[in-house]
């Protein structure tokens, strides 16, 4: 669990990012391109982007694994990204002694290759080519759907700011439920590692992003400006080119027919939530509505909760050329 420590300074100094940051887009696509979360969301994209790879996509994926830890550097806070230029500057001057903790950091949880020395050691010429790497991931994956990203973002922020609105910073915290637990004076997240981030009158910036995906993430150098990137609201996707029709849609909402068509053949909550990109609480909340009305059945197998669909539930989705007997997923 992820734990935010709030005091009165630091409700005044809460605010949102004001569009998608192009670093933590670039990061959290290269950990994307690298494991099948949230499918039902991204697996048209990673089509695509996997296409266009070349390779130079090695070094982001030695330096952004799929794994719960990258280096912090690699997302500069003061960047205020969204010219990537900016943000590689300020990735490529990071001072040295904060990259070389970083990458040791990295390396004692997994082998890095040779190169990665020199990039710790201030060498030029690899400095350079990580400049490289991050400027042609950017132009061959992200740049193309760029204009999509930030509609979608922005129409996060645009809830994000009525919440604030009406119900001030509290107001707005509380709009993140049930991905985020305000429970004054701590903000709470499912977190794949236990972590307590004491703001200390900094505020927090709360960082909208396209790409990240289920829980959001943070820096772990408490001393740095605090960050959350999260992931934006689900019903602000675009779902066009997904899975689900539109009378489905019409019938029980986007996110609804998401969730039951992410059933497939059978899934527990927790492979539901990365199927479906959401969180745990909200794929359990999802859930019991789905069974409420008869669409699905769940039974505990041991300590895990097993949800499969209705003969009702097959037959919507059959209706709507979804049968799940036709969708491949592979074993998660």
């Amino acid at each position: 669990m992820l734990r935010i420590h709030f005091s009165f300074d630091d409700l005044a100094r809460t605010r949102v990012g004001v569009g998608p940051d192009v670093m933590w887009e670039i990061v959290l696509s290269v950990q994307l391109l690298q494991n099948r979360e949230g499918a039902l969301l991204f697996d048209g994209w990673r089509e695509r982007a996997r296409a266009g790879l070349r390779p130079w996509i090695r070094p982001l994926v030695t330096l952004a694994p799929h794994a719960p830890y990258f280096p912090d550097f690699l997302t500069p806070v003061k960047a205020a990204s969204r010219s990537v230029e900016d943000g590689i500057e300020r990735v490529l001057t990071t001072p040295r002694t904060r990259i070389r903790a970083e990458l040791e950091l990295l390396g004692a949880q997994r082998p890095l290759p040779g190169w990665v020395r020199g990039l710790a050691d201030g060498n030029i010429r690899v400095f350079e080519g990580l400049g490289r790497a991050l400027r042609s991931y950017h132009d061959a994956v992200l740049q193309p759907d760029w204009p999509a990203i930030r509609a979608h973002v922005e129409a996060d922020r645009a809830k994000r700011i009525r919440a604030l609105a009406h119900g001030g910073v509290e107001g707005l915290l509380r709009s993140y439920s049930p991905m985020l637990r305000w429970r004054p004076p701590f903000l709470e997240a499912d977190y794949p590692v236990t972590q307590e981030l004491v703001l200390g009158g900094r505020g927090l910036l709360l960082q909208p992003s396209y790409f990240c995906c289920r829980t959001p993430v943070t820096l772990v150098d408490p001393e740095l400006t605090p960050v959350l990137a999260y992931p934006i609201a689900q019903d602000v996707h675009d779902r066009a080119a997904g899975p689900t029709g539109n009378s489905l849609t019409a019938l029980i909402g986007a996110t609804r027919a998401a969730v039951l068509w992410s059933i497939g053949d059978g899934c527990t909550t927790t492979e539901l939530s990365r199927r479906a990109c959401t969180s745990i609480a909200s794929a359990s909340q999802h859930a019991t509505v789905l069974r409420a009305a008869g669409l699905i059945t769940t039974r505990r197998e041991g300590s895990a909760v097993l949800h499969t669909l209705t003969p009702l539930g097959r037959d919507l989705l059959a209706a709507e050329g979804q049968a799940p007997d036709a969708v491949a997923w592979t074993g998660r």
